[in-house]
């Protein structure tokens, strides 16, 4: 029926064909893009997660000071200072010491008292000086004043107050692309560490200080063995439920040629930092040609065994809200949806729209955030 006005005063009839264009427009769109529909069932994807060669800290060596003094001397400069066993690490001047060195020498001086000198001897043993020092001492008569600390240890050597670098693995995020890609975290320790970390230690000089004072059992140093090395990755929850303890895998290294390595997974630990929740993937290496700071990737399958599937581009997201654009009859309404995983350019969708039709470019609907006005939660 047209629109029409008589002077009788009746009133005005609308044609109920443009109903729907007397709508708000931010509550519809009326439009003849495509619509589609979601593609439910299983899905497995293979997942490309980051990680990064570090040290085993299980295999670990502790350098401590077995008495109160002062740092006179020290002989290390920067932390992943490769060390051999045996090497001179600092000297102490420890009052302590000195004065159990002239009760040895007034011991070994007035009488053939072989129990006492005995007892002097590993008193002196106890504070950490070696069998030839006390020897040195005896012969000479004189208390040595600067006592040499020696590493118990070869490998790399780290100061007890700095974290180790390539073990600070940051939460994982999604690649732009949208790949279901797992980052050991962008800007974060593990993917600004690059090659051997030895390599890179002038860039992190020792807090501790020559003339620094340190107390008996005081732990200054950290001993790493450069032969026993871990990859660790950082996972997203739904790729952890994928892997679990003593599984196998395969990784390679990002530069180098991407040589193939693989190991089983000795520990699953759920972590959180920064706010962000993931769980931390150790995989033990027993090959010799890996260096701690590098970089690999290791490919991980994931299965989800339901859900409804969209091409990204249908659906809207910003921030913690995801639109997709039911059909309708001629007009598609924008709709709240819950989403879940997202991989290789689709993103499933938890909430049920098995019979809906949407838009397949969702983006192409929307001007700005403030255009959207969805009419109630979706069922």
């Amino acid at each position: 029926m047209h629109a029409e006005h008589k002077a009788s005063g009746k009133e005005l009839v609308i044609d109920s064909s443009l109903q729907t264009l007397a709508k708000p427009v931010n509550a519809q769109v009326v439009s003849t893009l495509p619509a589609i529909a979601p593609e439910s069932g299983g899905r497995t994807f293979s997942t490309i997660v980051k990680g990064q060669v570090t040290y085993d800290t299980r295999d670990q060596t502790s350098l401590s000071s077995r008495v109160s003094g002062r740092i006179e001397k020290l002989y290390i400069k920067y932390n992943y200072q490769p060390v051999k066993k045996g090497q001179l690490i600092m000297e102490i001047y420890s009052p302590d010491l000195v004065t159990a060195q002239r009760e040895l020498l007034f011991i070994a001086q007035t009488g053939n008292d072989d129990d006492m000198l005995s007892r002097a001897k590993q008193r002196l043993t106890l504070l950490g000086m070696q069998p030839a020092q006390i020897s040195q001492v005896l012969k000479t008569g004189k208390a040595l004043y600067r006592v040499p600390v020696y590493s118990t240890a070869g490998g790399y050597i780290l100061e007890k107050q700095t974290a180790i670098t390539p073990a600070a693995p940051a939460a994982p995020a999604s690649q732009a692309d949208g790949g279901g890609m797992d980052n050991m975290g962008s800007g974060g320790a593990i993917a600004n560490a690059q090659g051997d970390v030895a390599s890179s230690a002038p860039s992190i000089p020792l807090l501790i200080r020559e003339g620094q004072y340190v107390n008996a059992g005081q732990s200054l140093f950290t001993i790493y063995h450069s032969d026993k090395l871990v990859a660790e990755f950082a996972l997203k929850p739904e790729t952890a439920a994928q892997v679990g303890k003593g599984q196998e895998l395969i990784f390679h290294t990002v530069v180098g040629g991407g040589k193939e390595y693989a190991g089983k997974i000795g520990l699953v630990q759920p972590v959180v930092r920064s706010g962000e929740n993931f769980t931390l993937v150790r995989v033990y290496i027993n090959s010799k040609d890996l260096l701690p700071g590098q970089l690999v990737t290791a490919d991980i399958p994931v299965s989800y065994k339901s859900g409804w599937w969209l091409p990204k581009k249908a659906v809207w997201q910003s921030g913690n809200i995801a639109i997709v654009f039911k059909k309708q009859d001629n007009v598609f309404v924008p709709m709240p949806v819950e989403t879940g995983a997202e991989a290789e350019g689709m993103v499933m969708i938890t909430t049920a729209i098995g019979d809906w039709k949407v838009a397949e470019n969702a983006w192409y609907l929307v001007d700005s955030e403030s255009f959207i006005k969805t009419t109630g939660q979706s069922k």
